[in-house]
């Protein structure tokens, strides 16, 4: 039976079946689940939650007499339907128009927080054994596909970023917003688009089941402990089918976003005619996060530099309609790509401009004349009175800058990054 309450109803014992309100406003990411301890019902009620619904059969019901009466009971598939009006509802309401790099990288910074925290409580409880709650991710899904509205950019950028230590999980969260922005391009409806995040946000939950030393090892895997590495995308299928929480396309992505469209890809060695589109996606997406982050045994890649060695592996790798589609996502230069002008400045791409791949925004701050540090300037090379051009990408270990991330995110952004535990 459920009910919806006023939050001062609320107590230890009752089933919190959905917190109303901005998942990003309250401090759960799973918003079903017994309320078993003080201290969580005190976070509910310090979060700003006014009202939720519980699931009187799975727990404690409303007191008989005194406070606010709670509204009545409805059928389960009633109080689905009109949380999904909720929600929706919200979204329209808050839902700004597109807005400027700048201006997105606060909030994207706050979900990348909350992901990552929540990235991480799924891969502890699959690692004990607990069921995977695909359900209870959508909202998170929810807040990148968001945050990519309100600029593509930005979330997918800073996701990149990602720790040594927090690679595996920030991962999840990068590809869950590269997924919806390559959705997006390709042109699928909100449904799908949904269904394409949380693919990419569960499609790696078969490593929780790979060993630790292997999984974090700083080195080169032999191939013994490579062996081992590429039984995840299985391990992960399999987890997601025990649960029984995550749909078709979130199953299809997990096993096959290690295929390749020339057959030689893992595990069941699938050419391109067997493999779907939205594994065909999921394989551009993992690959491009996991080249221009910094791994354990090895430095990202620039932006820039990784759309280029991907498109020549692309004959082999990737669908070609699909790869496409992709750079028209991201960019020819990605934010982040260090660029050099016909001027022969250095800039640092912070901003696309979707209309035309080769004119993003850039900040200057290097004369390769003068051989030195210049004051920033932003440049718009989409606008007409705009000379400049760019002329060729650049390499970051060439010129020993360490700070281009500072650069185009600023030091508030990374500062507030998510940290390893």
């Amino acid at each position: 039976m459920l009910k919806r309450i006023p939050v001062s109803q609320l107590r230890v014992g009752m089933h919190v079946h959905e917190l109303c309100g901005s998942w990003l406003d309250h401090p759960f990411w799973r918003t079903r689940f017994m309320l078993k301890e003080a201290r969580d019902l005190a976070r509910i009620v310090d979060g700003g939650v006014r009202d939720v619904w519980i699931d009187a059969s799975k727990g404690l019901d409303v007191e008989p007499a005194g406070g606010d009466a709670a509204k009545p009971a409805l059928s389960r598939e009633d109080v689905d339907r009109q949380i999904d009006l909720e929600l929706a509802l919200a979204v329209e309401t808050v839902r700004p128009a597109r807005v400027s790099m700048d201006a997105e990288l606060e909030r994207a910074t706050r979900i990348c927080q909350k992901a990552r925290g929540a990235v991480i409580s799924m891969f502890s409880e699959a690692r004990m054994g607990k069921a995977i709650d695909a359900e209870g991710a959508l909202q998170l899904v929810d807040e990148i596909n968001g945050s990519i509205e309100r600029n593509p950019g930005a979330l997918v950028s800073l996701a990149r970023l990602k720790t040594v230590d927090d690679y595996t999980y920030m991962h999840s969260v990068a590809d869950c917003g590269v997924m919806i922005s390559l959705g997006r391009q390709l042109g699928l409806d909100a449904p799908k688009l949904r269904e394409a995040g949380l693919a990419g946000l569960l499609h790696d939950m078969g490593k929780a089941l790979v060993p630790m030393h292997v999984l974090n090892k700083p080195g080169k895997l032999t191939d013994a402990e490579f062996d081992v590495m590429k039984k995840h995308p299985e391990l992960g299928h399999g987890l997601l089918l025990k649960a029984g929480t995550a749909g078709e396309m979130a199953l299809d992505v997990c096993l096959h976003h290690h295929e390749r469209i020339d057959g030689t890809g893992y595990p069941h060695r699938l050419d391109g005619r067997r493999i779907s589109l939205y594994a065909k996606m999921g394989a551009v997406c993992d690959v491009y996060d996991a080249i221009t982050s910094n791994r354990p045994y090895k430095a990202g890649w620039n932006p820039a530099e990784s759309i280029r060695r991907m498109a020549e592996w692309a004959p082999g790798h990737f669908d070609e309609r699909v790869f496409h589609a992709f750079v028209k996502s991201v960019g020819i230069y990605p934010v982040g790509s260090l660029v050099r002008m016909a001027s022969g400045r250095l800039g640092v791409v912070i901003e696309q401009n979707e209309a035309a791949l080769t004119t993003p925004k850039v900040k200057l701050f290097f004369s390769t004349r003068a051989d030195m540090r210049i004051p920033p300037e932003v440049i718009d090379l989409s606008h007409k009175g705009e000379s400049d051009r760019i002329a060729s990408r650049e390499d970051p270990d060439k010129w020993a800058f360490r700070d281009l991330d500072v650069i185009w995110a600023g030091d508030n952004a990374l500062a507030a990054r998510p940290k390893a535990a």
